[in-house]
C-alpha cells in the first residue's frame, strides 16, 4: 500500500488517527515482535515503551463484546495523560496472524 492509498483509505474509514505508520518490509513490526494485527504499543513522550499487546482484553468483534471489553490502550494513555504508572504492560495481541515478506 502507499502512502496515498492509505491516506484515502482512511478518508473512505472516517478514521482520524494523529498518525499512522506503514511498514512495508516488516522492520518495526520485527523490532517489536508483531504477531498478530492489531499489536498496539503505547510509547512515552521519553521514548519508553510503556504497553504493548492487545488492543483490549475481548477477542471479538462483536459490537456488543466491545463496548464492554477493557481497553488496554486506552487505559495505559489515560494513566499516562495522570502522570501514573501504566497498570498493565504487556499483554498477547490476538487477531489476524502477520505475514512478512521476508518469512
Amino acid at each position: 500500500m502507499t502512502p496515498v492509498e492509505a491516506k484515502a483509505d482512511l478518508a473512505r474509514w472516517h478514521a482520524a488517527p494523529t498518525d499512522y505508520l506503514l511498514d512495508p518490509d516488516g522492520t518495526l513490526g520485527h523490532l517489536y515482535d508483531a504477531r498478530a494485527t492489531p499489536h498496539m504499543v503505547v510509547i512515552d513522550r521519553t521514548g519508553r515503551l510503556v504497553y504493548m499487546g492487545a488492543i483490549d482484553n475481548t477477542p471479538s468483534t462483536r459490537l456488543a463484546d466491545v463496548k464492554t471489553a477493557h481497553n488496554y490502550v486506552a487505559a495505559a494513555l489515560d494513566a499516562l495523560a495522570a502522570g501514573q504508572p501504566v497498570a498493565v504492560t504487556s499483554t498477547r495481541a490476538y487477531g489476524c496472524s502477520i505475514k512478512y515478506k521476508d518469512e
